[in-house]
């Protein structure tokens, strides 16, 4: 078993859009086009670093006070793509989030009640600002959501054992295909009447796929849980295929099938899960 960390170490998966430039309007394409030529690029891990900084303040600052001008890079088919990291959006929506998952006694000690209301306001008055806007990144502690699995193929998974650094496990696909799993996958859970919380999560990304670029690009990313799956275990992880599997069955009439393919998924994530509780 790997050590872990959760305070060194955030274990959270990422799922990330790059737009081609021609989808931002001026002057942020100009500003995009210019950030992308420039040379090296901020990582992921640099992100993460300044994100954490924030939080050794007293009071500690949980969402910046100006949003960030980084984003990731990739070139898709001869074209740039850029996914705006867009920090203090997504600050104040995992504030939100964090708000209904913690206690209020810890929820408290970590994040005053002073600090969190100033952050809601200015939230609120921006939204008022801002209607429209939405993440280009998604993130999920301490697991990847089943439903973003279905947005992939295991022809598209890319594995990097550990080298010099940590290891890399991701998937990434054209928005095209995103969207057309998305669909079928939703078309065998409605039928099938076996979706539950699975088909609602699943309208919700597809909602989200909606709002970007057909040309974009899809990243799945593993992010900081590859610190917490061992060697083997991540090279022997098909889970985006476990998924493909279970819809394909649901789809053939295949209730068995269905659920042997869900119980590799379970059995797999559980073990990541029940870290978030180890000492």
């Amino acid at each position: 078993m790997p050590a872990v960390s959760s305070v060194i170490v955030p274990y959270a998966s990422y799922l990330r859009v790059y737009e081609p430039l021609a989808a931002f309007p001026e002057p942020e394409r100009g500003h995009w086009a210019r950030y992308a030529t420039r040379g090296a690029t901020p990582t992921a891990q640099d992100e993460l670093r300044r994100s954490l900084a924030d939080l050794l303040p007293t009071p500690p600052v949980p969402v910046p006070v100006h949003e960030s001008g980084d984003a990731f890079v990739a070139e898709v088919d001869g074209t740039v793509c850029v996914c705006p990291w867009r920090t203090r959006l997504r600050g104040w929506l995992a504030l939100e989030e964090l708000s209904a998952r913690l206690p209020g006694p810890l929820l408290d000690a970590a994040l005053p009640p002073v600090v969190r209301g100033q952050a809601a306001a200015d939230w609120e008055a921006w939204r008022e600002r801002n209607p429209d806007a939405r993440p280009w990144i998604r993130t999920a502690v301490w697991q990847v959501p089943v439903r973003w699995f279905a947005l992939f193929r295991d022809e598209e998974r890319e594995y990097e054992p550990a080298g010099p650094g940590a290891a890399v496990m991701r998937y990434r696909t054209p928005m095209v295909e995103a969207r057309r799993r998305t669909a079928r996958a939703l078309r065998a859970l409605r039928e099938s009447a076996d979706g539950g919380p699975l088909t609602e999560g699943l309208v919700e990304v597809g909602k989200w796929l909606e709002e970007f670029h057909p040309r974009s690009l899809v990243e799945l990313d593993y992010g900081g849980l590859v610190h917490a799956l061992t060697g083997p275990q991540l090279d022997g992880d098909h889970s985006a295929a476990d998924v493909a599997s279970g819809i394909a069955a649901l789809r053939a009439g295949d209730g068995e099938g269905a659920g042997e393919a869900y119980g590799r998924l379970v059995e797999r994530w559980r073990v990541v899960r029940e870290l978030q509780f180890a000492n």
